[in-house]
């Protein structure tokens, strides 16, 4: 009885929960499910006491009678009813940066899943939570319910990272294993990926690698200790990725994937987002459909692979809810595992500097020494070819059903490690030579 009368006396962590939609809904209903369980793991109940979102009469598949109700989430944000603020809305600014600030200036907690804001403010809100003595919690801002912000934040704080590169998109993931696998046309499968959901009415975000980015930024910042440097990534995206790109690919020994890169260099800390051929034996080249994955290579453990679901109700509101549980028991720390005043200033490495094999597809003129001139062209920038495969066969055939003399015919080059500046400018003189027929497709390789 008297533990009984002890345990009750407990004040509860009170949660506010701005944006209800499909991560906001299934928080709720797993911190109703779970209770019990989080009050004896966390040594305190957790309770949601409001809730806000655009559209009260909306069916979510939980009871919302419970909770006090905003329209606004900046008054949510506000309210002395709630202890944490759990930000669901999305967006880099507007609502949800208001809404964060108001509760992180009031001293509340923040747990955020929000990619974006912390792109485009992250040092600055830490700032703010520092100040105020609130902690600002963002696990499930990248990679979904992957563990990775909590693995760089505290598992590996004994380690060196010298990189990070992961699979950070499901839908850019799926639209490339069902071409791989089904031969078909990245048009033809990211319509299929918008039927099943898995892909935005506007897909744009997704698929030319700015999701992606906003997530690398946030890790990279973990990784090294500096502060986000998004502006600093290089973005390109998979809608130029073709099933010959990714039928070469698997001759060769590779997958294509679209990655987030951030490896620290003898220039800087090198920051890119690309479509890239990764091994058939490496451990990413086996995570396909909507799964993410992220390796990191560090000195201590040297290479570790978490792989599991980036999106989703259920899997991002795990990522939310370890949040609200560490801030439940007072153990959430600094939000990028170290003050912010020791975040150093990135140095950037340019893209330019970028060293590495590649993967180099031309339509050229089926013509005498015209692969022979390119050759040339490579080896005047003391670039060291692995490989050349000119085949009119079935590749070919792919490209021109007809078989007409003189078509254009596909080379695919693979080079040993070199510069990106010296990949470009050879690129521009094959192009002025005249020995090509459209736009060359350059994808880098990148090593285990």
């Amino acid at each position: 009885m008297t533990m009984h009368a002890a345990s009750s006396e407990i004040r509860p962590l009170r949660v506010g929960i701005a944006g209800l939609g499909t991560v906001g809904a299934a928080v709720a209903g797993i911190l109703k499910r779970q209770e019990n369980a989080l009050a004896a793991r966390c040594g305190r109940p957790i309770r949601v006491t409001a809730v806000s979102a655009r559209n009260r009469n909306r069916d979510r598949g939980i009871d919302l009678s419970g909770f006090a109700w905003f329209d606004d989430p900046v008054a949510l944000a506000a309210s002395p009813e709630i202890d944490c603020l759990v930000e669901l809305i999305g967006g880099s600014d507007g609502p949800a940066k208001t809404a964060v600030e108001t509760a992180l200036s009031a001293g509340k907690h923040v747990v955020t899943a929000n990619k974006a804001l912390l792109a485009a403010h992250g040092v600055a809100l830490a700032e703010l939570a520092e100040a105020n003595g609130a902690a600002l919690a963002f696990e499930a801002s990248s990679a979904g319910g992957i563990p990775v912000v909590k693995t760089l934040r505290e598992a590996l704080s004994g380690n060196n990272v010298s990189r990070l590169y992961g699979i950070l998109n499901g839908t850019c993931n799926y639209i490339l294993s069902r071409m791989e696998l089904e031969g078909l046309t990245f048009e033809a499968c990211l319509k299929d990926a918008q039927r099943l959901g898995y892909a935005e009415a506007d897909p744009t975000f997704d698929v030319e690698g700015f999701d992606t980015a906003h997530k690398l930024a946030i890790l990279t910042s973990l990784a090294f200790g500096t502060k986000i440097d998004a502006e600093a990534i290089h973005v390109e995206g998979i809608s130029s990725i073709t099933p010959l790109d990714l039928k070469m690919a698997d001759e060769l020994g590779y997958r294509i994937k679209l990655l987030g890169v951030a490896e620290r260099t003898k220039t800087g800390i090198e920051q890119r987002v690309h479509p890239t051929m990764v091994p058939k034996s490496s451990a990413i080249a086996q995570v396909m459909g909507v799964t993410n994955a992220v390796t990191i290579d560090a000195d201590a453990v040297r290479e570790i692979t978490l792989v599991g679901p980036g999106a989703g109700g259920g899997p991002t509101a795990s990522a939310v809810i370890a949040d609200i549980a560490d801030v439940a028991r007072g153990t959430a720390g600094q939000p990028f595992g170290m003050p912010v005043a020791r975040l150093e200033q990135p140095t950037r490495a340019p893209m330019q500097r970028h060293e590495g094999g590649y993967y180099i597809r031309l339509a050229v003129a089926d013509r005498p020494g015209a692969a022979a001139a390119i050759a040339t062209r490579m080896a005047q920038a003391d670039i060291s070819l692995e490989s050349i495969v000119q085949r009119r066969s079935e590749i070919a055939a792919q490209r021109d059903p007809g078989g007409r003399s003189g078509a254009p015919v596909p080379v695919v080059l693979i080079t040993y490690a070199t510069s990106e500046q010296a990949i470009r400018g050879a690129l521009e003189k094959v192009s002025a030579d005249g020995h090509i027929a459209e736009a060359p497709q350059v994808i880098r390789i990148e090593r285990e």
